[in-house]
């Protein structure tokens, strides 16, 4: 039976494929499932977490309510226009950033990503375990094992079992939130001073504004991942807005509830403040509300899962070119798996201000990568690759990649003056009273010095060269 034809006989079958190349004969699936994978992947408690680094600061509720919103639409902008690449290029989204990296320069980003799939596993599995102690007691060793066990399994089965969990769960969470909202609104009295627009501090506002902006970029390193197996014709355009409309709504309204909680309940750790906020409202939901927000952890810590898994085999493969099975993705999920485990069994004390300092480092470090990626795709080659050239360590794109290597280096260089973090702040920051604003530095200085060292690049040999490296690539292609 061809793989395809598995796909559809037995969508919960193990996925076959991890960072090759997705035929047109096995795309499948529809454009709108992308908004229910980034509504669940956003609607969890570490996206709560997220919505409450302003309020722990000293902001006031109304302006962290706008910080969120404007950083969430900002950080998932950049997110939704990577989602593109999916159905277009039918690869996972870290081992595109060979073109612009080169076969073993891409190590540099995918270093960064194994950061952020194995951090924020560490973070989920911290909060699961502080729900359930808070919920019943439980022991947080033998929860966060457990959480981590049933995240993996998951991840096993891989990319179409994923799908179908989260439109499940965004269904279930949906509900669960538009209780508490609707509650919230018209039972809640907030103090005067968390409404008063007059009560303006710049620091807190801008930390929690590019707290959710870096929190929104950090899809970016796998939306693509989601979005591959999709049929080769989806427009660019429907699945922009897709992934858009999920990230953006699940995000920002999760956030949301997260500065409400800490607002009202400031003193309480993410998990037991949004049960006596959902408690205040509505008795006795907020062990619902948690239990429901659990579930998304759940399936979000299976996506980072996942992708670790993918960028394991993408940098097995940059060291010694190797044929990817299932048995190889098993054991890189499992060696994330276990990583993100050991870090978080040995952290626990502090966890909003190190998940804020870890989203700040997040930024810093995904801000150079999405810029030079996008620009790459969108404006310099325009979409047109080799995916056999991709693979290939001699090929059309180099072993090490000067331009995309320099691009990121002097973006990030030109970030450092502004960097803002509990352990240095840059002179710029200083000045500005430790506001951090270094986003908005080292998109544009990237991209532009990305695209002035492609200046030199024959544009037309190289897609030429692509074009003539993937002839009978997938002889499907024109019966898509």
């Amino acid at each position: 039976m061809p793989v395809s034809d598995a796909y559809k006989a037995v969508p919960a079958s193990i996925e076959v494929r991890s960072i090759d190349y997705v035929p047109v004969a096995e795309r499948h699936g529809k454009v709108w499932h992308l908004w229910p994978v980034w509504f669940s992947g956003d609607a969890h408690l570490a996206t709560v977490a997220t919505g409450v680094v302003g309020i722990a600061l000293g902001g006031n509720l109304v302006w962290m309510a706008i910080a969120v919103t404007l950083g969430s639409a900002f950080g998932t902008f950049f997110m939704a226009f990577h989602s593109t690449q999916g159905p277009q290029l039918g690869l996972p989204q870290m081992i595109q950033s060979r073109p612009q990296f080169g076969y073993v320069g891409a190590l540099l980003v995918w270093g960064v990503a194994l950061i952020a799939y194995i951090g924020f596993n560490a973070f989920n599995q911290i909060l699961a375990a502080q729900t359930m102690h808070d919920l019943y007691g439980s022991d947080p060793t033998v929860t966060m094992l457990v959480f981590a066990v049933l995240a993996v399994s998951l991840a096993v089965v891989g990319y179409d079992l994923i799908h179908l969990a989260q439109r499940l769960i965004a269904y279930i969470l949906i509900a669960a939130l538009l209780v508490f909202t609707v509650a919230v609104i018209a039972k809640t009295h907030l103090p005067p001073q968390q409404l008063d627009l007059g009560n303006f501090r710049a620091v807190p506002f801008l930390a929690q504004l590019f707290a959710a902006a870096s929190y929104q970029v950090a899809w970016s390193i796998y939306v693509s991942d989601y979005s591959r197996y999709l049929p080769r014709d989806v427009g660019v355009g429907a699945s922009f807005w897709w992934t858009f409309l999920g990230a953006f709504v699940g995000g920002t309204w999760t956030m949301l509830v997260g500065t409400l909680s800490s607002a009202l309940f400031p003193t309480l750790e993410v998990a037991t403040g949004l049960r006596a906020a959902a408690d205040q409202v509505i008795p006795g939901f907020g062990k619902p509300l948690l239990l429901c927000s659990l579930l998304g952890l759940l399936t979000i810590t299976s996506l980072n899962c996942y992708g670790a898994s993918l960028t394991l085999l993408s940098v097995a493969d940059s060291l010694k070119p190797t044929r990817p099975t299932p048995a190889k993705r098993i054991v890189t999920l499992l060696f994330a798996t276990v990583a993100a485990s050991c870090i978080a069994l040995a952290s626990s004390e502090n966890f909003v201000e190190k998940f804020g300092e870890f989203l700040a480092v997040l930024l810093y470090l995904f801000t150079p990568w999405t810029a030079i990626n996008l620009v790459d795709f969108y404006v310099v080659r325009k979409g047109h690759y080799s995916v056999r050239e991709i693979f290939n360590p001699h090929g059309m794109y180099g072993r090490w990649s000067w331009r995309g290597l320099t691009a990121y280096g002097i973006g990030f260089a030109a970030m450092i003056p502004f960097f803002s973090t509990e352990h240095f702040k840059g002179p710029v920051a200083q000045a500005l009273g430790g506001a951090d604003v270094a986003m908005l530095v080292g998109l544009p200085v990237s991209a532009i010095v990305y695209i002035w060292a492609c200046r030199s690049l024959d544009l037309e040999a190289d897609r030429r060269q692509a074009q003539e490296a993937d002839i009978g690539l997938d002889p499907d292609a024109g019966r898509s």
